[in-house]
């Protein structure tokens, strides 16, 4: 799966799912309302040639009552079935079910989630990325320790403005890998 060299820490890219894998329509609350952008297979194969994948969301319909949890777990397990069967695989998805009011510890940018995934999958989460379209996606990246990217698709272009100036911005999930397979190959000397 990964050409991490022996006796390093895996290194990730965490996602963001709305707005980053596949069009924000709002809650979702069935697979048939799931339309990934044309770019997300290729660019998440690429990506899981050097990196572990995972994708964080915030899912805060189910505290509101828009959608159950059960909706919610049935259309994440349609996104990583969907790109497991087009050779995409994603390590784990960590849903955050809360809104913002409820301080909750899983709630990005807090760090939480991250550090989850590194105890149980070993993450360098120095060495680990997050994308995603709004500044606390982005910021949660800085949180756990590495480097977050915020994208314009989604929610992007309209919270363009809340984003701190030293936080990497792309058109799409595509450029944003460009950037951190760039990045990252010339890092590690691949």
């Amino acid at each position: 799966m990964s050409k991490l060299k022996k006796n390093h820490s895996a290194v990730a890219v965490f996602l963001d799912r709305d707005g980053t894998l596949i069009e924000d329509r709002g809650y979702l609350r069935s697979p048939d309302e799931v339309v990934f952008f044309d770019y997300t297979v290729e660019t998440l194969r690429r990506l899981q040639q050097h990196f572990s994948l995972f994708i964080v969301t915030s899912q805060s319909g189910i505290a509101k009552g828009l959608q159950t949890p059960e909706e919610v777990n049935t259309v994440n397990a349609f996104v990583a079935d969907f790109l497991r069967g087009h050779g995409v695989n994603i390590l784990k998805t960590y849903t955050c079910p809360h809104v913002r009011e409820d301080n909750c510890r899983c709630i990005k940018p807090k760090p939480y989630l991250a550090q989850l995934a590194a105890e149980e999958f070993g993450i360098d989460l120095e060495r680990s990325y997050m994308i995603g379209d709004h500044p606390h996606d982005a910021e949660f990246g800085i949180c756990f320790g590495g480097t977050g990217l915020f994208v314009l698709t989604g929610h992007g272009t309209k919270h363009r403005d809340e984003l701190d100036e030293h936080i990497p911005e792309f058109a799409d999930l595509k450029q944003a890998a460009d950037w951190i397979l760039e990045n990252y190959k010339e890092k590690e000397n691949i």
